[in-house]
């Protein structure tokens, strides 16, 4: 009884350390002041001037289409990557698998400087393809990290009986295989646009000039003084904490459905 109770109470200790700056910053989103840690009274102002700013708008609108493309193409190269190191001989698939885990272990500054001297020979140096690039190299690993369980778990033979009973190898990929790992692919997703959305280093060396997103428009406000719009990006942050839980609250109950409803 004694164990269980110091085991709950560490989860808990755990989740307040995880969690608690998080839960301080909405709080304080619900009151019009400069500072946090200054309570001027329950208001939605802050919410206010965030829908009012265009500025703020702009680079939110950047952000997330920035997040949604590089987690799509990422999400795509990531799957087909790891079903190709799943059905790839052990010989084969071992040393790809063990570089593809080289980004997650790297530290990305490292990445992002390799990647500013790589584009800095083309054209291509500072322009939306070298954004999106560098995003895709931080996500994919990711990806494969996600799916590769759910493949482990599915029947290696499945497929072959899937070919066997007459289906075409494309048509057994997306009917049998794609359904099965499904929930790790979406798992692989949601963890991409995170990345994305919360990623400064490498959009910092591989953005365009006039390009921002929430992170990089954070740094250059805090770093130059221009403090005057910072308030309501504690709102802008309270928002997207509440609809990322929402997504993955709704992603896990309609996973859990899905495995009941197959029993």
């Amino acid at each position: 009884m004694v164990k269980r109770i110091l085991s709950i109470a560490f989860c808990v200790l755990v989740l307040l350390f995880i969690y608690s700056p998080i839960l301080l910053l909405v709080v304080y989103s619900f009151t019009d002041s400069t500072v946090i840690g200054q309570w001027k009274g329950f208001s939605f102002s802050l919410y206010a001037d965030l829908f009012k700013s265009a500025e703020i708008m702009g680079i939110l609108f950047n952000t997330i289409w920035l997040a949604l493309a590089a987690a799509t193409l990422s999400t795509i190269l990531g799957t087909a990557g790891a079903i190709g190191i799943f059905y790839s001989r052990k010989r084969i698939s071992a040393p790809i698998k063990a570089a593809s885990q080289i980004p997650i272990i790297n530290a990305e500054i490292v990445t992002a400087i390799a990647l500013a001297l790589l584009f800095s020979m083309t054209a291509l140096y500072r322009t939306y393809f070298s954004l999106i690039i560098g995003h895709m190299v931080l996500c994919t690993p990711f990806v494969v990290l996600s799916v590769m369980p759910k493949l482990k778990q599915m029947d290696p033979n499945v497929y072959e009986a899937a070919l066997d009973l007459g289906a075409t190898p494309s048509k057994a990929l997306f009917k049998v295989v794609i359904p099965q790992i499904f929930s790790g692919i979406m798992a692989g997703f949601m963890l991409s646009i995170t990345l994305s959305l919360d990623d400064y280093i490498i959009t910092a060396f591989t953005k365009p000039k006039t390009f921002d997103t929430i992170s990089t428009y954070v740094y250059n406000a805090v770093k130059n003084g221009t403090n005057s719009s910072t308030p309501a990006l504690r709102a802008l942050s309270a928002l997207i904490f509440v609809v990322m839980i929402a997504a993955v609250l709704i992603i896990n109950l309609r996973a859990k459905k899905t495995k009941e409803d197959r029993k």
